[in-house]
């Protein structure tokens, strides 16, 4: 892991291989040992950054409120810090799909290509903002259980669920050791990022939408939607796969992100 400081926040990152640059966004509430399948696949040709989030994983913890566009404007500057100058590919999962929307709309001449994995459009409505709010709240006064309970349930296939409880075993625990002032800060600001569905037709660069066949969160209707309003857009739903995709179908997921990245 390396690091770097953006203005007071620390971030930890993991940066292997050379290459056209590749940057795989985790999801909630999570960090970027999500991605250890992809980092090793693609970095035998990519210049691969994985970092984990300003809260999550090692990187420094911020209080109150973090919006998707901060998310955004730290991979902007850490960008920046590495003299990353060519253009990046970026890749998101969940919340990370939130700040690649956020960092097309801020930095869109900074990318090459989109990779959008088990995400939505769609912003919160009234009732789900108000249902994060509330976790965040008992989250500060509880820990990550509560949220980890809810969540845990919707993340894997049942399939994988039941063939690979190691695998299931390993994300509790990322889980379970983020800092509540992290999950609460990222809840408050994904309860308040905007409806991007309007926008999906002004993206304007190659874009990879991938869904796992049976995600419960982001369903395979809800990303099939996504990539029809996105004109450069290519869908790949991974079959026997829930929200996890990346985990739960590695060498299947790095081998759609390898083809599309290949064509670029």
């Amino acid at each position: 892991m390396k690091t770097r400081s953006i203005g007071p926040v620390v971030l930890c990152f993991a940066d292997q291989g050379s290459g056209a640059p590749v940057v795989l966004v985790h999801g909630f509430p999570l960090d970027h040992t999500m991605w250890d399948a992809q980092i090793d696949a693609l970095s035998v040709k990519y210049h691969v950054i994985a970092p984990d989030l300003r809260g999550f994983g090692r990187s420094s913890v911020t209080e109150g409120l973090i919006t998707m566009d901060r998310f955004a404007d730290d991979l902007a500057d850490l960008l920046d810090e590495l003299h990353v100058s060519e253009t990046i590919t970026l890749c998101g999962l969940s919340m990370g799909g939130y700040v690649a929307f956020s960092f097309w709309k801020r930095h869109a001449s900074r990318l090459r290509g989109l990779i959008l994995c088990d995400t939505r459009s769609a912003g919160d409505t009234p009732e789900v903002a108000a249902g994060r709010l509330e976790m965040a709240q008992r989250v500060l006064r509880e820990g990550p259980a509560p949220l980890v309970d809810t969540m845990m349930p919707k993340l894997f296939a049942q399939a994988t669920a039941q063939q690979h409880p190691d695998l299931v075993e390993s994300l509790r625990r990322v889980m379970m050791g983020t800092d509540p002032r992290a999950i609460a800060a990222a809840a408050r600001g994904m309860a308040q990022r905007p409806d991007v569905t309007d926008m999906l037709a002004e993206i304007d660069c190659p874009t990879l939408v991938i869904v796992g066949e049976q995600d419960a969160i982001s369903t395979a209707d809800e990303m099939r939607g996504i990539a029809r309003r996105i004109a450069r857009a290519r869908f790949v739903e991974i079959q026997g796969s829930g929200h996890m995709s990346p985990m739960e179908k590695p060498a299947e997921f790095s081998a759609a992100m390898s083809e599309f990245l290949g064509e670029l």
